[in-house]
């Protein structure tokens, strides 16, 4: 049986790291980013909340098909509010496929630091440079929103499961992936 296997969490802390272990470990699985499904849409900036609503249901079209042929679907991204989710899990019911709420959670301050390392690198400016652009961005202030909103929507949903990130373990967190989709789905 299919799965749709939805990795929710804030920035930087896995998701697209455990969702394309996911499908290198399964032939013809579909990592489904819906951020680049959104980054595909022309000027999609100057159009930010109706990109992402049209990019979300390209993704929930994309993994319909997908799922039909009978293959894993892995869509790794961040949501705060239960509308997608709730149409992924209607989705996976309606055709019979196991589907799969995970969150993946950490503290604020791990947040911070490894938002701040992502910027950093990509940036190639230093750690220091990078926490203080973003700061001044307000976007650690954003981050903390961001923790505080997944957070509250996790308390409300629980059949979610949750895989607690642990620095550097990456084999550990696909490993407890891994044990939760073996298990009962919902």
């Amino acid at each position: 049986m299919p799965r749709l296997i939805l990795l929710n969490g804030p920035p930087a802390c896995g998701k697209s790291t455990l969702a394309r272990r996911y499908v290198d470990g399964h032939p013809l699985a579909l990592d489904l980013d819906i951020d680049v499904v959104r980054g595909l849409l022309g000027r999609w900036p100057e159009h930010a909340r109706e990109a992402g609503l049209l990019a979300r249901s390209i993704a929930l079209a994309a993994a319909r098909t997908h799922l039909t042929g009978g293959h894993d679907v892995v869509v790794p991204q961040l949501l705060a509010r239960p509308a997608f989710i709730d149409q992924a899990g209607a989705l996976a019911r309606e055709l019979g496929c196991a589907f799969h709420e995970i969150a993946l959670v950490d503290t604020k301050e791990n947040l911070r630091r490894r938002y701040i390392e992502r910027a950093a690198a990509r940036n190639r400016t230093t750690f220091d440079e990078a926490a203080r652009t973003l700061a001044e961005q307000g976007q650690l202030t954003g981050l903390d929103e961001i923790h505080d909103r997944l957070t509250t929507l996790l308390g409300t949903r629980p059949d979610t499961r949750t895989i607690r990130i642990r620095e550097g373990e990456v084999a550990g967190a696909y490993r407890d992936l891994l044990e939760i989709l073996t298990g009962p789905s919902s």
